[in-house]
């Protein structure tokens, strides 16, 4: 009777640490299940973590965003006045909504130049680099361009539901663990996809504006007249010219003379070294 009750006692025991065995080994293999994020480096959608086999994540938002075309200009005018160019320039910003983003000015003694940087709404782009050509002055250079980013703007969406998805899940699962490793490491990912979520919401904006203002960098030029003591450009004026410009290379040479000071103190030391010597000579020979 003995033996039958340790044998029972025996039997319970090892089938209970093969239970729990089992249920530890499958508690381990869910969480590497559930906590295999999404990669910004993944060329395809992960699938969706356990427990939401009945939802679905959406991979048609392509069928509802509409296309997405960057438009970039770049004009450069040769003007008679810059202030009058730059009040016809506000005047068209404000009737077609357009904004002055940003600008650069410099003045030489050949010509005054500034740089703008304008930002326009995408329907209004074409007439307002038509109103600069036709309007403000000669035009030296012009070219526009467009960029379609549909499908970037399209993946980065897709991508962006898909880590929301999956961050609601592991907010889910953290509330559900009693385990302190497995929450750790639950709410590590959590921070990494919070983070990889406001970077792909972060471009989206980007683009968008992009989308919504097209740039156009304006440089407006003019070229100053020539300083001469004649009234017209020709040979007195090229005379003078040319004076300068020998005086100039004069005053170079001499200053370049000059910046070798020190060769030209020890040449003298040189020359003087080199007549005792040659008397020493001459006086051992006599």
């Amino acid at each position: 009777m003995r033996k039958l009750y340790l044998l029972f006692l025996f039997t319970t025991i090892f089938s209970c640490g093969k239970d729990n065995n089992h249920e530890m080994v499958s508690a381990d293999a869910a969480l590497a299940n559930i906590v295999s994020e999404p990669s910004e480096s993944s060329d395809k959608l992960l699938p969706p973590p356990p427990n939401i086999k009945d939802e679905k994540i959406n991979t048609d938002n392509s069928q509802n965003i509409s296309q997405k075309i960057i438009k970039t200009g770049r004009i450069e005018i040769e003007v008679e006045n810059i202030n009058k160019a730059q009040k016809i320039i506000s005047d068209y910003l404000k009737k077609l909504n357009a904004y002055e983003q940003g600008e650069f000015f410099s003045n030489s003694e050949e010509q005054e130049m500034l740089k703008m940087t304008i930002r326009v709404p995408n329907q209004n782009f074409d007439n307002l680099l038509q109103s600069f050509s036709s309007e403000l002055g000669n035009v030296i250079s012009k070219n526009a361009g467009i960029d379609d980013v549909t499908e970037e703007y399209t993946d980065v969406s897709i991508r962006l539901e898909n880590k929301l998805v999956y961050l609601e899940k592991y907010r889910e699962l953290v509330k559900r663990s009693t385990n302190t490793k497995d929450i750790l490491e639950i709410q590590e990912k959590i921070r990494a996809l919070e983070e990889e979520i406001e970077s792909s919401k972060g471009r989206l904006k980007f683009i968008d504006d992009k989308v919504k203002y097209s740039t156009i960098e304006l440089t407006l030029i003019k070229n100053k007249p020539r300083n001469s003591v004649t009234s017209k450009i020709g040979f007195g004026s090229q005379f003078v010219d040319s004076v300068a410009q020998g005086w100039n290379n004069f005053v170079g040479f001499i200053l370049g003379l000059i910046s070798y000071w020190p060769f030209l103190l020890i040449i003298p030391v040189i020359i003087i070294l080199f007549r005792k010597w040659r008397n020493r000579k001459r006086q051992s020979k006599d």
